[in-house]
């Protein structure tokens, strides 16, 4: 039920069409039901309340119904026009992977949203105007009539915000901030906080040379683990279970999934294995793309392609690709204080039972550091921005992380001495790279 629940609510807020939809279907029971209401109480309104509502008759109801149906239809073409014009710069400019931001953004599903109602409540009340012809008599709507007018003058302020919105969301300063904090809402939901001893001992789960290996079902990313259907897999069995996949990674039919083995020392009979190798199938969700739900790298991964995208000759915007280094410091200074790598889950008598596949800090910084440094490469105000980010983790990291961070040094030396830059540069760039240096201190083998 929790899973089907969290399904469900990524889809509305990832997806363009739910909250448009569901505007239409209510919008169409409002104008089915105002009109009714209009009938029954309508002429025993006092006239302090008469004074407020629509006056005319029925001619100058569907004059205005017809203007606010036909208006609105043409701003909701506009607006949608705006949002794919928005999301074509998005993808070519900065990253294909920012569209998924953008079609959740609440602002433009509600606008879509509040237009589509106001055009469907208007002509949904149109069809309810009767004139007076021979025995029929007039009927006005005037709840109704007075409703969609002050829907229509409610889209006219929401197009106003829409397009404030829309010019401050296509600026890069913005998409990269909404980046960062929903990377970091993501990480803040699903990490706990490191522990001291998290580097020291972390227990892990080694498969026997008789486990079973589960393989994968479908092809796609990983969008969403089962972590408790896993565990109780594995309890009710009297098994344990290995999984060498995590959220983000992309999987293939018939490629290993993980293992399992029972928890008494032999073997597990082919009805048992298969029973298992099906159920945790079922608890490992594919999509076609990556989702935020359980992916704590996405984020970074979106920071990373605005850096690389910024540094390709056709783009050529270094100042954007250190802008985003920036977020990506400041994120991956919030790893450092996550547990990160594998996780393993126990049973109620504190046996461990599952082990979950999961990047360590090493994985997190590779990904953000590695192409902008490949790309940047003959850039020093980008290399320089780099070593600032190795700087910054310098101050953050553990003992036990510091040979992460002295990993990526190493190379980020070796890409400067490859480089022909003039003596002010190396000058200033080996200044740099000695204050990390200093600050890691000597190695842990030393």
């Amino acid at each position: 039920m929790g899973t089907w629940r969290t399904n469900v609510g990524d889809a509305i807020q990832t997806k363009l069409w739910p909250l448009p939809t569901a505007a239409v279907v209510i919008a169409l029971l409002l104008g089915a039901g105002l009109p009714a209401l209009d009938a029954a109480v309508g002429r025993e309104l006092p006239p302090i309340v008469g004074q407020w509502l629509f006056g005319g008759d029925a001619g100058a109801a569907r004059t205005l119904l017809a203007a606010i149906a036909s208006s609105l239809i043409t701003v909701t073409a506009l607006t949608f026009s705006l949002t794919v014009v928005t999301l074509q710069l998005a993808s070519s400019q900065f990253s294909p992977r920012l569209l998924r931001s953008f079609t959740s953004d609440q602002v433009v599903q509600r606008t879509l949203a509040l237009f589509l109602a106001s055009f469907t409540f208007a002509l949904t009340v149109l069809r309810s105007v009767r004139s007076a012809e021979g025995v029929q008599s007039e009927f006005v709507p005037t709840f109704a009539v007075t409703m969609a007018f002050l829907l229509a003058v409610a889209s006219v302020v929401a197009l106003v915000l829409f397009l404030a919105h829309l010019t401050e969301l296509i600026r890069v300063e913005a998409m990269v901030r909404n980046v960062h904090q929903e990377a970091s809402s993501t990480m803040e939901s699903l990490l706990g906080e490191r522990h001291p001893t998290d580097g020291d001992q972390r227990p892990t789960l080694r498969p026997p040379v008789s486990a079973v290996r589960l393989l994968v079902r479908g092809d796609g990313f990983v969008n969403r683990v089962d972590q408790q259907r896993l565990l109780r897999i594995a309890v009710d069995e009297d098994a344990m279970v290995r999984l060498d996949v995590h959220p983000g990674s992309f999987v293939v039919r018939g490629t290993p999934l993980g293992t399992a083995w029972p928890l008494a020392p032999g073997t597990l009979s082919t009805e048992v294995a298969d029973r298992i190798a099906d159920r945790v199938a079922g608890c490992v969700r594919l999509g076609f793309e990556r989702t935020k739900s359980q992916d704590v790298g996405l984020g970074l991964r979106q920071l990373a392609d605005v850096a690389s995208k910024a540094l390709s000759p056709g783009i050529n915007d270094p100042t954007t690709a250190v802008h985003t280094l920036g977020h990506i410091s400041s994120f991956l200074c919030d790893l450092t204080d996550r547990d990160l790598g594998p996780v393993v889950l126990y049973d109620e008598d504190g046996r461990a039972r599952v082990e979950l596949d999961r990047p360590d800090l090493a994985s997190y910084v590779d990904l953000g550091l590695s192409q902008p440094r490949r790309y940047g490469a003959g850039d020093p105000q980008l290399l320089a921005q780099i070593a600032q980010v190795l700087l910054d983790l310098s101050h953050r990291v553990a003992p036990d992380q510091r040979p992460v961070v002295r990993d990526h040094l190493e190379r980020l030396r070796a890409t400067i001495h490859a480089q022909p830059f003039d003596s002010a540069e190396q000058t200033s760039l080996a200044a740099l790279l000695q204050r990390i240096e200093e600050r890691l201190g000597p190695p842990l083998s030393a």
